[in-house]
């Protein structure tokens, strides 16, 4: 199998998305992946980032390939937690507080920075609509950060995912107690908890 089909066939592969990082690892020099690009064969989202034009655009996936050191979090968690219907115009992402990339330029994005010792906190993997990963807090910290930060929310969506919330079989109120603690808001989850469940 020759360069290009290898890139092709590992795109299909990756449910329609390729990275110039991907490409490297497949120990496959770059000018293959722009070549591919000249010839129409696939097309450039983002930075180091290409599909097959076949494929929807993901900008989940997009933004999440812009830097090793983000997560997303807040309404955007909730979001890709099916914990809200509002489909993100603003994205919500966590970086440390030492960040200074890409993603501090883009006004589609409102960034959070947090102390190192709880940026991962709570990662996790999740699948976008087009069965993509992308860093993503779990409930519990999602859960944690929009209590910790409720004057920023909005309030309806605030509401409906802490009611939400209580409602849902896999939610884990020791994990949510142990977050509370760590992010130093265990007085009032346990409060919100208390009139909720």
């Amino acid at each position: 199998m020759d360069n290009y089909n290898k890139i092709l066939n590992y795109t299909k592969k990756n449910n329609g998305y390729i990275t110039v990082d991907e490409v490297k690892k497949l120990k496959i020099n770059k000018t293959f992946l722009y070549n591919l690009v000249n010839k129409n064969k696939l097309e450039k989202v983002g930075t180091g980032v290409y599909k097959l034009p076949e494929y929807p655009i993901d900008n989940f996936y997009i933004l999440s390939k812009c830097s090793k050191r983000m997560c997303y979090s807040y309404a955007t968690a909730l979001y890709l937690h099916n914990m809200s219907d509002r489909i993100p115009i603003i994205y919500d992402i966590t970086v440390p507080y030492n960040y200074n990339g890409s993603l501090s330029k883009n006004s589609n994005i409102s960034l959070r920075y947090v102390k190192e010792d709880i940026f991962e906190l709570g990662m996790t993997n999740m699948k976008t609509i087009n069965e993509l990963n992308v860093k993503c807090y779990d409930l519990e910290r999602t859960i944690c950060d929009i209590i910790k930060d409720k004057n920023r929310m909005d309030i309806e969506i605030y509401s409906k995912a802490l009611k939400e919330y209580v409602k849902r079989k896999d939610k884990d109120i020791f994990k949510l107690a142990k977050y509370a603690k760590k992010l130093g808001i265990e007085k009032e989850v346990i409060e919100i908890m208390e009139v909720l469940l």
